[in-house]
């Protein structure tokens, strides 16, 4: 079987990406840069998701296709209104296009648990528009999906446009978090590596043509998270707590308004946050090393 992850580069993607190889598909990777985690087998396209004929050149051929590609952050999708039109909308109906045009067996559309929500800004707005336009092309065209709604993710491999990520750089930098809100809101944060093992899962024939809600098994407050860092750090770490941006990240909940309702998806086995953020702090502090000795 093969399988087409588009930014399979990424967080979440690269992960995705592992899982598949592991489990025996022939994995090949398109993203707009080179995947630093790319393994012997693994075949590596370097390409932009709104370039149509390259698109179709890498489905041809493929059994499943992932869209991780996009932008994936609700700041820099509300301060680029049109970048998240062009890639979450536009990239995805590309790779719509080049599914029905060969055949795939089915679209892994990786969507968010904001479109629940009336919060979540443009953001929020592209990934919504992306999954009405995958149901249209389901009825129109046959084309079978499953969209995979993630929540709070966590993990190796994060980068500076992830939350937990910048909570834990600053925490071990500066001793400090900067943190838009009161602390009370809630998360249900789920391990990039849950999460990725979940999203292969889903190949299942019982998934296909499913919205599925991956978030992880306990709801957390915000100030309990910071606590938990503080003590793995194993120093104070003062938490500065500043006005937040109401329109675009929830408090308790993101359920204000359901476009179709999902199937919560959660794993027998799972890895307890702690393990998670210790895993996260060494490599966060192992690249921070690295940057300052120029390796």
């Amino acid at each position: 079987m093969k399988a087409i992850v588009f930014g399979g580069s990424g967080f979440v993607g690269s992960h995705v990406v592992d899982v598949l190889f592991e489990q025996g598909y022939d994995v090949v990777i398109f993203d707009k840069k080179p995947s630093p985690y790319l393994r012997d087998g693994m075949k590596m396209v370097v390409g932009d998701i709104l370039d149509e004929e390259a698109v179709c050149d890498t489905v041809n051929g493929a059994d499943y296709v992932y869209n991780f590609a996009g932008i994936a952050d609700l700041d820099a999708a509300s301060a680029s209104p049109i970048a998240s039109i062009e890639l979450n909308i536009r990239g995805t109906c590309n790779i719509l296009e080049a599914c029905v045009r060969y055949g795939v067996k089915r679209l892994i559309f990786a969507s968010s648990f904001y479109v629940n929500s009336d919060k979540g800004g443009f953001y929020r707005c592209s990934k919504q528009a992306a999954e009405i336009y995958i149901e249209e092309y389901n009825r129109r065209y046959g084309q079978a999906y499953t969209v995979l709604r993630y929540g709070s993710l966590y993990g190796q491999r994060s980068d500076e446009s992830n939350g937990v990520h910048r909570m834990l750089k600053s925490a071990l930098e500066h001793g400090k978090i900067h943190f838009r809100g009161t602390g009370n809101e809630t998360r249900e944060y789920i391990d990039v590596l849950d999460a990725a093992e979940l999203s292969v899962q889903i190949l299942d024939k019982k998934y296909e043509n499913k919205y599925i809600t991956l978030t992880g098994h306990n709801i957390f407050q915000v100030r309990n998270l910071f606590l938990i860092i503080q003590e793995i750090i194993g120093k104070d770490i003062d938490i500065i707590y500043e006005e937040a941006d109401s329109n675009i990240h929830y408090d308790m909940t993101p359920y204000t308004f359901k476009p179709q309702c999902s199937l919560k998806l959660v794993g027998e086995c799972y890895r307890d946050i702690g393990q998670g953020l210790t895993e996260c702090l060494r490599e966060i502090q192992s690249d921070m090393y690295n940057s300052r000795n120029g390796e």
